[in-house]
């Protein structure tokens, strides 16, 4: 029984919530903090009225390490979930480190003034975490995350070899929105809008932005258009899975999405560098992330399914082999079940898993890990117990 500190109360902060409290006997204790308090109380109420449970909430800046150490010490957890924003990533592991607590997130660092993420800034804490005799477990979502755990599921039971993997991600449900985005909108407009990336023959390889595409099947949602983007998931798989020849990801976006996008983009809404207006500074993309619609408002009218998962091609006992290992998931079921749409909670639900390996020592170690560097079993077990079953589908 241990007690757990998750920082962050947006919709994937409601669904960790609602999932440690679904578990007494893992997560005796738990305590909510955000920088806006009211987004903990409304979780907190959800919580009572949902799940019986009465948790602790509190208020942080994550980016202030001083505030967090401070409240990090007066709760005492075993473990810090990080579900804030990618920027908070390295105040927070410092603030563990100070600490001397395990740290746990699910998408990597990225500065605010660049739209790049990758891992050598959260990688370059190996050392300080091992000397600190604390772990680190990166990228605890969907993708990354279950994403990752697939592959290494894949190459220590269904593939001798593995050649090639498409991380293939749709999202066939329906918001009722024009435009919005299904988690914070900086962040995922960033995301889409940098040039394309994937690894192949030994070296990446650079696109231009949604220059790419494809169609594909998935399960249970049908034929969908993909646009090949560069996904972070892709820097740790390349380095632990053994003799990959190429991996790439892809996402799904509807023809209203794209145009909506182009129309931001032209306009210059997409820009992360200020702009002068009116005698001040203002960052076009946080003016417009002000105007979107908040995504954890989005579930209650949500209807659809999301498909995701990793299409693997590689050899098995000498002959060629093809998988998709996938998971669907329900946007009105995640609802009814959470008060979250189903992109929260296919994030939310394996961040819980994560923990949970951490708390009972099924995952355990000094310094920083990429979750398919751990035990996929376990994991994938208590994954389908939790919400998210998965399926493996011969190609």
């Amino acid at each position: 029984m241990s007690k757990v500190l998750i920082i962050g109360a947006g919709g994937v902060g409601g669904v960790v919530t609602h999932k440690c409290a679904d578990d007494s006997d893992t997560f005796s204790e738990i305590v909510l903090a955000s920088r806006t308090l009211s987004r903990c109380e409304k979780i907190q109420s959800q919580v009572r009225e949902l799940r019986g449970r009465e948790i602790e909430i509190a208020q942080v800046d994550a980016d202030d390490v001083a505030q967090t150490v401070a409240l990090i010490k007066r709760v005492q957890p075993a473990l810090v979930i990080n579900v804030a924003l990618p920027y908070q990533d390295l105040p927070l592991m410092d603030a563990c480190l100070e600490a001397g607590v395990d740290y746990l997130d699910t998408a990597n660092y990225e500065p605010p003034d660049e739209a790049k993420f990758e891992y050598k800034w959260q990688w370059d804490y190996q050392g300080r975490f091992e000397s600190a005799g604390i772990m680190a477990l990166l990228g605890s979502g969907f993708d990354p995350g279950v994403t990752n755990v697939f592959c290494a599921y894949a190459q220590k039971h269904l593939f001798d070899e593995i050649d090639y993997v498409d991380i293939l991600d749709c999202n066939g449900g329906d918001h009722g929105h024009p435009f919005a985005t299904n988690f914070n909108p900086e962040i995922n407009i960033r995301e889409i809008t940098q040039r394309g990336r994937y690894w192949e023959n030994g070296e990446w390889v650079e696109i231009d932005p949604m220059s790419q595409s494809r169609m594909f099947d998935f399960p249970e949602v049908g034929e969908r258009k993909a646009y090949l983007l560069y996904h972070e998931e892709l820097e740790s798989l390349v380095k632990h899975i053994d003799g990959l020849k190429r991996i790439r990801f892809w996402m799904t976006f509807g023809d209203e999405y794209l145009t909506h996008l182009r129309v931001l983009q032209n306009v210059g809404m997409t820009r992360i560098d200020p702009v002068e207006y009116e005698g001040r500074e203002i960052v076009p993309i946080q003016f417009l992330k002000a105007l979107l619609p908040d995504p954890s408002t989005l579930g209650e009218n949500y209807t659809g399914k999301t498909s995701i998962g990793c299409l693997i091609e590689g050899s098995k006992d000498g002959k060629p082999r093809k998988v998709f290992i996938y998971n669907v998931c329900d946007h009105e079921e995640s609802w009814k079940e959470v008060r979250a749409q189903a992109v929260s909670y296919t994030t939310g639900v394996p961040t819980m898993v994560g923990a949970k390996m951490m708390l009972t020592k099924r995952w355990q170690g000094n310094g920083v890990f990429n979750i398919e560097q751990l035990d996929p079993e376990p994991f994938l077990e208590e994954l389908a117990v939790r919400g998210l079953p998965w399926h493996v589908k011969e190609m």
